[in-house]
């Protein structure tokens, strides 16, 4: 399998930053947000506001802090070795010849998501869309993060061929976890988008998890209003 380093896209868009919310961008009319929050908003969707239209701040935690160094170690041993090409030739050449890549950025404005994908097989009979996570359970959200990343790539490319998504343990080759990207999810991500954009602006209400184990971890508790001690 090629290992091909994405260097550039072939289309570019008018992109604006939100007036209120940190990370949301304005393309072609439309708030679009990062495909990683779909992450975040599995675990509390009130963790959205709090950090990005409320504006706090916290350190990143230990954990953060080493998946970002062994993604960055990664990223680096596979540039050694990779040829530099465009997007939409690798993705037009391995409909012949299978290629792998890293870091490959999707983006829908239609949708309005965007995000990097941690590694992604294009290979003539299907597409796998891979994301590295640490341990080995697969979580409503953490599959939702990759079912965004099919739907951006089916949206940006057209592409007719069988998608995967997949979710890996972090620093090994073992895939925890792998559906086909059916109509069925597709419907489903869409619904799960759509109640994110309802969230943007204000047309939903962020609503608080109810599960004490994840307040008593979270980094924001001190913030949150709804946190209660004990």
């Amino acid at each position: 399998m090629q290992q091909k380093n994405i260097t550039g896209y072939g289309k570019e868009y008018e992109i604006k930053k939100h007036p209120d919310i940190k990370g949301v961008q304005i393309i072609e009319g439309k708030n679009n947000f990062p495909i990683s929050w779909l992450n975040q908003q599995g675990y509390c969707e009130y963790q959205i506001y709090l950090e990005y239209m409320k504006g706090i701040e916290t350190a990143p935690t230990s954990a953060m802090t080493h998946g970002s160094e062994i993604h960055n170690q990664l990223e680096n041993i596979f540039k050694q070795d990779a040829t530099p090409a465009k997007f939409e030739e690798v993705v037009e050449t391995s409909k012949s010849e299978a290629s792998m890549s890293r870091e490959c950025f999707v983006i829908s404005p239609s949708y309005g998501i965007r995000g990097y994908i941690d590694e992604i097989w294009m290979t003539p009979e299907e597409i796998v869309i891979i994301d590295d996570k640490p341990g080995r359970t697969p979580y409503q959200s953490t599959m939702n993060q990759v079912r965004a990343y099919c739907l951006a790539f089916k949206d940006m490319t057209n592409d007719s061929r069988m998608i995967k998504g997949a979710l890996r343990e972090r620093g090994t080759n073992n895939l925890f976890w792998i559906e086909i990207f059916t109509p069925e999810i597709e419907k489903e991500i869409e619904f799960t988008i759509n109640r994110m954009q309802g969230l943007l602006d204000s047309s939903k209400p962020f609503i608080p998890t109810k599960n004490p184990n994840k307040c008593r971890s979270c980094r924001y508790k001190r913030y949150c209003e709804h946190y209660k001690k004990g």
